[in-house]
């Protein structure tokens, strides 16, 4: 097994094992997490002028970012759910954008609203984590 392989294989069974006894919250966080990682590769390809690894970057964060948004239930969070998702909608606009026109600012920008999100649902205190999957 060459050295790039076995990266591979702990990256697939670490991510597994993480999934496997996570909390709702917890699992949210890690998609939180995902979507920072792939906007920060994809401005790192966009400055390496990469544009098919940073269309597949920014491909996955877009992918992740569908996956919160289908987290959310309007009909529980109420308006607060309703501004998330539009928020949610709004951030792949900008993405798509970036992509387009090559735009690392539109990167930093969506980088900056999913690390405010976070930082909201990581304050979560534990004893509501339980209760908590994304509404």
């Amino acid at each position: 097994m060459n050295a790039n392989a076995a990266v591979q294989q702990y990256r697939q069974n670490h991510v597994h094992g993480g999934i496997e006894g996570a909390s709702p919250h917890r699992l949210v966080q890690m998609l939180m997490e995902g979507a920072l990682e792939k906007v920060l590769a994809a401005k790192g390809f966009m400055n390496n002028k990469d544009i098919a690894k940073k269309g597949e970057q920014i491909s996955w964060a877009i992918s992740i970012i569908d996956s919160l948004r289908s987290c959310l239930n309007v009909e529980v969070g109420g308006e607060f759910a309703r501004n998330l998702l539009n928020l949610y909608n709004y951030m792949e606009q900008r993405l798509l954008e970036a992509n387009i026109k090559n735009d690392p600012a539109l990167l930093d920008e969506v980088g900056q609203l999913m690390l405010q999100i976070k930082s909201g649902w990581d304050a979560i205190p534990a004893e509501h984590h339980s209760t908590t999957s994304g509404k």
